[in-house]
Formats: structure tokens, sequence, C-alpha cells
């Protein structure tokens, strides 16, 4: 069986409030995009992990597929052994929910293969147990999403004639030194409405609350995002936490990229809506 995980980007990203958990609460806009892992797995005699094409660090036990297996095995002790091979397109730790896909897409491709009969609200539930991100690929349409990320409201939101333009300048960036220095506070207008106002306005209204902190430690990637808007983006914004930093097109924009050699660059002319 094979499927082919897709990355999401952030439309706006609002931190609200600190919890008690340690976890903060947000607002943001996720949106899937045509960047694409290939995940596939065959019946084996053993349960086994490999990767293609970018590198992925850690041990197979710490990947979130052999993860999703494991927590899908606790519940279904009959799962039988699995070789699952990863072939990694989507740039990782750039804010583009790429290992969270992966393990979304494991979840729904077991429920597929062994017949098991879960539903989307016990996937998302399953999915939680993975990640923050990875309950939004298990629905993989535009959500408004609060609380961690799992509270989810499907939106009317439809981008799919624009191009979009990701630019990854392979820096990693610390999710938890990204959130010391963010001040929680209540926009004064929600994601949810700034994304159905004109494209043209979200440049001055729709923020992500991460850029500020980011930008100072990174002044390349505040780069990034000024070239993107003088190549003529309607819209630029990092994602998540970074480090990817992305444009939105007219889908007739034809021009070049001109970025240093060892950054990385996805041309996507056509969105998922």
């Amino acid at each position: 069986m094979i499927s082919f995980p897709n990355a999401k980007i952030n439309l706006g990203l609002n931190i609200i409030q600190k919890r008690a958990d340690g976890y903060h609460d947000i607002e943001t806009i996720f949106y899937p995009v045509n960047l694409k892992d290939a995940l596939e797995f065959v019946p084996a005699n053993e349960l086994a992990f490999t990767s293609t094409g970018l590198s992925v660090d850690g041990a197979p036990e710490n990947n979130l597929c052999f993860k999703a297996y494991h927590l899908l095995k606790k519940d279904f002790p009959n799962l039988s052994p699995l070789q699952i091979h990863l072939h990694k397109a989507i740039f990782m730790g750039a804010g583009l929910g790429g290992g969270s896909a992966d393990g979304a897409f494991m979840l729904q491709m077991l429920n597929e293969h062994f017949q098991l009969g879960l539903t989307e609200e016990t996937l998302i539930n399953y999915a939680l147990q993975l990640g923050s991100d990875c309950p939004f690929f298990i629905l993989n349409k535009p959500v408004y999403a609060t609380g961690r990320g799992e509270m989810m409201n499907r939106i009317k939101l439809d981008l799919s004639t624009f191009t979009f333009v990701l630019v990854n300048p392979g820096i990693h960036i610390s999710t938890a030194a990204a959130f010391a220095s963010v001040q929680p506070a209540n926009p004064v207008k929600s994601v949810s409405q700034i994304v159905h106002q004109p494209i043209a306005t979200w440049k001055e209204d729709l923020v992500n609350d991460f850029e500020k902190t980011v930008f100072k430690l990174y002044p390349e990637m505040e780069e990034i995002k000024r070239t993107l808007y003088t190549l003529g983006a309607l819209y630029a914004s990092m994602s998540g936490s970074g480090s990817t930093v992305y444009g939105i097109f007219p889908e007739s924009f034809v021009g070049e990229f001109q970025f240093p050699k060892n950054y990385s660059l996805a041309i996507l002319p056509k969105t998922d809506a």
C-alpha cells in the first residue's frame, strides 16, 4: 500500500495564552499544499523501516510512522509485521508538518489495510497522541485550528489559483526557543476573519507571532520574506515556528528565484483546497 503525505502551511499564527499544562493555546489556519512524501508498506516477517530522499534523523523507532504502528498495535495486537519505506521530500524541522503528515497517513493506511473500521474521530484521537499537528492531516482540508492546534473547524478557503513558493534555509529552530520570547495575547482580529478578506489585505493584517523572535535570531529568514515580496508575492510569511518562509503569487507569475545554493526551494503551481 502506498500514499503520498503532503505538507501544510500556517496562514497566520497567534499565541493566545500559556496553559497550566505547559502547552500554549493558539489560533491559526492550517492549509494543505502539494509538497509530498511517499509512504509505502508491504507485509514482512518482522517490523522494519527504511528511508530515501532527504536524510531522516534519529532511530527508526522514533519515527512517527513507526510510532503510529505501535500505537495501534497496543489496541490491535493482531497487526502483522510490515516493511515500511518512506521517501522524504518535505523539508524537515521546517514548520510544514512533514513528520506529522507521515504519522497521520500511516494511521489511515493501517486502518484501511487491516480493516480496523476506525472512524475519522477515532483516528484524530490517535493522531493527537503522536503530536499536536497530526490530527490536521486526518482531515487534510483547510481548517481554523485552536487549542494546541487539535480543535479544528473546516473553513471554505480555496487558494488553488495561486502559485506557492516555499523557501527553506536549512536552519533548525527550537520550538521552545521560538515560544520563549513570545508574549501571548488575544489578537485584535482573528485569523479566521482575515483569511476571508481580499488577499491584498493579508500583508498588513495576517501575522505569525513567532516571526518577531525568529527573525531576530535568524535575520536571513526575514531577508527571504522581503525577497519574496520584492519578487511580487501577494502575501509572504513564515510557516509555524519555522524555518520555511512561503510566498503566495498570482497563478500567472513567471520569475526566477535566486537564493543561496544551500537553500531548499519548492514552487507549487497547484494547491489542494
